[in-house]
């Protein structure tokens, strides 16, 4: 089973040219499924069944799993089904009268423009460490990249004449604007920071952690949740929230939807539509506290 799981994730990330993020989030889905089915003598891909698919559904279900979670689930279950099919361990579908449960959809977490600034102001710009943060911080800000691009950025990525970022996600590429707060963070920090942290190690890598090695996602977690904590945030930081924060900022000051979809690099517009609620939401807002017969 875990040979076909392998050869599934190989096909969705060299073939369907998945994201890092949704391959690993298959992997994780499915190995949690595969255990299950072990759990129950299942070991071989043509005995899996609509009543065992079934029973692990329920089973997540009866543990208090979110109706997001297991939706997500779901959706790895069926995909991982359909490869079976089309490689011939399956004949028939089990998860045809499969449903996922409704979710509803909430609007994104977002900071608020003075919160954004107070993070972005937190750094200690007179440490290699700091510039680094902030150069980070910044770019992450004005372009809304996700942290797995943000940390696989090369030197030759960035324009900073032209104030542009060439990001590349598995086989799709795009050409992503900053401004120049974005533009002076970099400078300084190319200028004057990353020699210092690259060392003698050969690297392209735009940022790297303190040993001059490529940056980890966690690494980045670590670093934007101090920063919140000391900025006084109460919230739980995360890079997303900050991506978040970066559409809702553009939408509120006039963006299109379908310039946004471009800069997120979202091949769905309906992805990028869940930031109209945040928008939605300030409007009410507005309408209250300003009609008088509200």
């Amino acid at each position: 089973m875990k040979t076909a799981l392998q050869d599934f994730i190989t096909y969705m990330s060299e073939v369907k040219k998945a994201s890092i993020n949704t391959v690993m989030s298959y992997q994780n889905d499915l190995l949690k499924l595969i255990r299950h089915l072990d759990n129950q003598n299942i070991t071989e891909t043509g005995k899996i069944s609509e009543t065992s698919l079934n029973s692990y559904i329920l089973n997540m279900e009866r543990e208090g799993m979110s109706p997001a979670t297991v939706s997500r689930n779901i959706a790895s279950i069926k995909a991982f089904i359909l490869y079976l099919i089309k490689k011939g361990q399956l004949k028939e579908d089990p998860t045809e009268r499969m449903h996922a449960p409704k979710v509803e959809k909430k609007p994104p977490h977002t900071l608020s423009l003075d919160q954004v600034n107070g993070l972005l102001e937190q750094p200690d710009t007179d440490t290699v460490k700091g510039l680094r943060d902030k150069a980070m911080l910044e770019l992450l800000y004005a372009t809304g990249i996700r942290v797995s691009e943000l940390i696989s950025i090369k030197l030759e990525d960035i324009n900073l004449k032209n104030r542009f970022l060439r990001c590349c996600n598995s086989s799709k590429e795009r050409f992503i604007p900053f401004g120049n707060m974005a533009k002076q963070a970099l400078e300084i920090y190319i200028q004057k920071a990353r020699t210092e942290l690259v060392g003698k190690i050969n690297t392209s890598i735009c940022f790297t952690n303190l040993s001059g090695e490529p940056m980890s996602r966690q690494g980045f977690w670590k670093i934007i949740k101090s920063y919140g904590k000391t900025a006084g945030i109460e919230t739980d930081i995360t890079p997303q929230i900050l991506r978040n924060s970066f559409a809702v900022h553009m939408i509120e000051n006039g963006a299109d939807l379908q310039s946004i979809q471009e800069l997120l690099g979202h091949a769905d517009v309906t992805t990028t539509q869940v930031y109209l609620q945040n928008r939605s939401k300030k409007v009410r807002d507005v309408y209250a506290q300003a009609h008088p017969r509200a």
